[in-house]
C-alpha cells in the first residue's frame, strides 16, 4: 500500500454545493461530505444573479470544517461548477459585480443577432457546439450589444471554476473542459477562436490562456493561509465543468458506451478521440466538450430532472410538503404511458409553475392532462427515458455502429424508476452508480494531477473498485417501442 493522499473537493451544482474529503491509499478512494450548503440564485430587478461571494464564504467554510476535523495533511484542492457562466475583473483584479445565472432572460433575441455577424454553420464547424439560448457567447454578446459598462471596464473573463480557483490563488486560468462550453473555443485546436472573438467585437485580452484538465496552477494565497490557519495547499484545475467530472468518474470496461450524467440536467453521449462535426451532428443537436485526457465528449443537454425539482418547489410553494422518495412512489402507482411532454420544450426553461406547464403541454397536444402529483412525475420520468432512447439512436446513427450500454452515473440515479425506465425504453443494460460521480472525478483527476494515477484507465478501474453500481435489466420492451412511436409523433 503507497502513501495515503488526501484530497478536497468542492461540487458545485445549480441548487447545492458541497465539499467531499477524498482519501486515496493507491487502490481506493475514499469519500466523506465535509459541508452541505444551499446555492440559491437570485433575482434583483429583473435580473437572474449567482449569489458569488457567498459561495466563495462557502468554500472557505469547507476548508476550515475538514481543518478542524483533523485532516490538516490536505494535498490539493479543486472546485468544479456548472457551464457557461463567468465572472468578469477589472484591471486591479476585483469583480465586477456578481455573474449572471444562465436563465437570466438577456441572451433573448442574441442569437438571431449573433447569426447575421457568423452564419449558423460556420459557428458550428469552428466550435462543435450545440445552440442553447444560454450559451456564453450570447451572454457575452449581449453585453456587448447592450454596451454594458461592466464589459467596458473588463479586464479579464474567468468562468465559474477559474473564479473560484482565482479567488483561492490569485492565478488567472482558463480551464479546457470549462472552456468549451462557451462556444468560443476551437473544438479541433482546443485554443479560443480569435476569428469569433473579432467577428463579434468582443476584447481579446479578457481571455486568458486555456490549460488542460488536470494542471496544477498555484497554492492557496497567503491571505487565504493566514485567514483560515491552513498549509500552502496545491489547487488543481480538474475538469471545471461538472459533467465532465462526472464522465471521468464513469467505472466503464467497455469502449463504447453510453453515458448518462444525470441530475438538474441529463448530458448524454460518448466519448470520442477527435469532435464530430458535421451537417448531421448540428442538425441533431449535439455538441462536442472537451474532457479529460484530452477527451472530446460527444453529447446532448436534455432538460433532466429540474422538471421534477421545479415541481416539487411549486407543490411546497402551495404548502404541500412531499419528498423525492414519495413522488416516485406515487408515479409507480399512476396509469403507464398516459401522457408524455418534450422534456426540452421551450415552455419548460424558466422557474415557475411548472406542474401547469405541463398540464398546458399536454392539453395542446391533445393528450390525456395529468391531474394528480403522481400522473405528472410519471410523466415526466416516462418521457425523459424515451427521450433518451431518441439520443442513444441519434448517437448510433452518427457514429455507425451499436451502443449497447448505458452507465447513468451522478444524483439522478437515486430514482430507480428512472434508471429502470431507461433499460426498458432504450432495451439495454443500465449500469447505475456512483451517485457521487462528479465528486469522485473531481477527487480522481486531482490525485492524477499529482502523479498518483497514470491516466483516465486508472481513474476509472478505481472508480470500479471503490463504490457499487447497480444493473437494470430491460423489461416489457413491446409495450415500450409502442409508447416510442406515440412519444415520437407527439413531440413531433
Amino acid at each position: 500500500m503507497g502513501e495515503v493522499l488526501k484530497m478536497l473537493a468542492f461540487d458545485f451544482g445549480a441548487s447545492s454545493g458541497r465539499s467531499i474529503l477524498g482519501v486515496y491509499d493507491g487502490r481506493q478512494l475514499t469519500i466523506e461530505e465535509m459541508h452541505r450548503f444551499s446555492n440559491d440564485p437570485v433575482e434583483i430587478n429583473h435580473c437572474l444573479h449567482w449569489d458569488v461571494l457567498r459561495l466563495f464564504f462557502e468554500i472557505k467554510q469547507g476548508i476550515l470544517k475538514c481543518l478542524q476535523a483533523g485532516h490538516r495533511d490536505i494535498s490539493s484542492i479543486a472546485v468544479d461548477t456548472w457551464g457557461v457562466d463567468f465572472g468578469l475583473l477589472d484591471e486591479q483584479g476585483n469583480l465586477l459585480g456578481n455573474p449572471y445565472h444562465y436563465r437570466d432572460q438577456r441572451t433573448q433575441g442574441m442569437m438571431e443577432k449573433v447569426f447575421k455577424l457568423i452564419p449558423k454553420e460556420a459557428l458550428y464547424e469552428k466550435t462543435g457546439i450545440e445552440f442553447m439560448w444560454f450559451n456564453t457567447i450570447l451572454q457575452i454578446y449581449s453585453m456587448k450589444f447592450h454596451q454594458s459598462p461592466l464589459l467596458k471596464e473588463a479586464k479579464t473573463l474567468l468562468l465559474m471554476p477559474d473564479l473560484f480557483h482565482y479567488f483561492l490563488t490569485g492565478r488567472k486560468t482558463s480551464e479546457y473542459s470549462i472552456a468549451s462550453t462557451t462556444q468560443l473555443m476551437e473544438a479541433e485546436k482546443g485554443t479560443w477562436s480569435d476569428e469569433i472573438i473579432a467577428k463579434l467585437g468582443l476584447p481579446r485580452e479578457i481571455f486568458t490562456d486555456i490549460v488542460p484538465s488536470g494542471t496544477v496552477i498555484g497554492e492557496l494565497s497567503e491571505g487565504i493561509v493566514k485567514e483560515l490557519g491552513a498549509s500552502w495547499i496545491k489547487v488543481v484545475a480538474v475538469a471545471g465543468h461538472d459533467t465532465q467530472c462526472a464522465i471521468a468518474s464513469v467505472p466503464a470496461k467497455e469502449e463504447d458506451f453510453v453515458f448518462i450524467s444525470c441530475g438538474t440536467w441529463s448530458l448524454m453521449g460518448v466519448e470520442t478521440d477527435q469532435p464530430v462535426i458535421n451537417e448531421k451532428s448540428s442538425t441533431l443537436g449535439f455538441t462536442n466538450e472537451g474532457g479529460v485526457g484530452n477527451k472530446i465528449t460527444l453529447l446532448k443537454n436534455i432538460m433532466g430532472l429540474w422538471l421534477v425539482q421545479e415541481c416539487k418547489r411549486q407543490w411546497e410553494k402551495e404548502g404541500e410538503k412531499v419528498s423525492f422518495a414519495e413522488l416516485e412512489n406515487m408515479a409507480h402507482e399512476a396509469e403507464p404511458f398516459a401522457s408524455f411532454i418534450d422534456p426540452d420544450d421551450h415552455s419548460f426553461i424558466s422557474p415557475g409553475n411548472m406542474p401547469e406547464r405541463i398540464r398546458e403541454y399536454c392539453s395542446k397536444t391533445n393528450q390525456k392532462v395529468p391531474a394528480s402529483r403522481g400522473e405528472i412525475v410519471r410523466c415526466i420520468a416516462q418521457s425523459l427515458a424515451l427521450k433518451y432512447r431518441m439520443t442513444v439512436e441519434n448517437l448510433e446513427q452518427l457514429l455507425g455502429k451499436k451502443l449497447p450500454v448505458v452507465h447513468m452515473v451522478g444524483g439522478g440515479i437515486k430514482d430507480r424508476m428512472l434508471c429502470q425506465f431507461t433499460a426498458n425504453a432504450t432495451a439495454r443494460n443500465v449500469v447505475a452508480g456512483p451517485v457521487e460521480a462528479t465528486s469522485i472525478g473531481n477527487l480522481m483527476v486531482q490525485a492524477m494531477a499529482l502523479g498518483k494515477v497514470k491516466d483516465l484507465k486508472e481513474i476509472r478501474s478505481t472508480v470500479a473498485a471503490s463504490f457499487p453500481t447497480e444493473n437494470f435489466k430491460p423489461t416489457d420492451t413491446a409495450s415500450w417501442n409502442d409508447a416510442y412511436n406515440r412519444f415520437k409523433n407527439i413531440i413531433g
